[in-house]
């Protein structure tokens, strides 16, 4: 399998899904830079980590082998993506702690069998939510219980980059069992009252935002009583 890129240590495979771009990123660190800076400092050897949103797979594959937690339990909507999400763990000798699903998570009591999935030239626009203006292929894909998989692997970090679904997923989620969270909000898709209310989940739950590993739209959280790996950070203001 060649490899295109290296990120973090993580060897990237050669894949549809890559450009001159991308590759570039990835090589300089710069791919998902703010997440996985975010994740790098709060995850440790103890934690248990669920990934919502995989994409190709770098993230969880940069938290698995650099900061070595138990487990990571990852999930992509995409289908397409799937087999090469698992090269990747696979030549990157991390299958023992990282694996992947093809399941969208709802929190929502009313879970249907399975949801829509809109995917768009670019892997990264893919979403839940369908776009006006830009053409997309609609898949159907299977759905799991958050509470469910949360009761099941006990995860104690958050990581989450799923396009604008994130205000659908906070709106009904327990997240009482978890210390820290990353996560992306796209005011695209659900506009500044959207991804206020989104953060004021976060607060209400207990959760401080770490300013120095935080920006706008990208947030890494603690529990207010929790400390990361580099220590409390002050919390800070939108």
């Amino acid at each position: 399998m060649a490899v295109a890129a290296e990120c973090f240590g993580v060897r990237i495979p050669q894949s549809p899904f890559l450009n001159d771009q991308r590759i570039e990123r990835l090589n300089a660190g710069r791919y998902e830079g703010l997440e996985i800076e975010g994740a790098l400092h709060v995850v440790g050897p103890d934690d248990v980590v669920l990934e919502i949103g995989a994409g190709i797979g770098v993230v969880g594959a940069v938290i698995a082998r650099n900061a070595e937690p138990r487990a990571v339990h990852s999930y992509e909507a995409n289908p397409a993506l799937i087999p090469w999400i698992n090269t990747l763990y696979d030549i990157n000798d991390l299958t023992d702690r990282i694996s992947v699903r093809n399941e969208v998570l709802i929190s929502a009591p009313d879970r249907p069998e399975t949801v829509g999935f809109h995917i768009r030239t670019s892997f990264l626009g893919s979403s839940l939510i369908k776009s006006e203006k830009r053409p997309t292929e609609e898949v159907e894909v299977p759905t799991a219980s958050f509470r469910e998989v949360c009761d099941t692997v006990q995860p104690t970090v958050l990581i989450m980059d799923i396009e604008g679904g994130e205000l659908d997923l906070l709106e009904h989620a327990d997240l009482s069992g978890f210390r820290a969270i990353v996560l992306e909000y796209h005011p695209e898709a659900y506009e500044v009252a959207g991804m206020r209310r989104c953060k004021q989940i976060i607060k209400d739950a207990g959760f401080v935002r770490l300013g120095e590993k935080s920006t706008r739209t990208v947030w890494t959280c603690l529990r207010e009583e929790g400390e990361g790996r580099g220590g409390r950070a002050p919390a800070s203001s939108d």
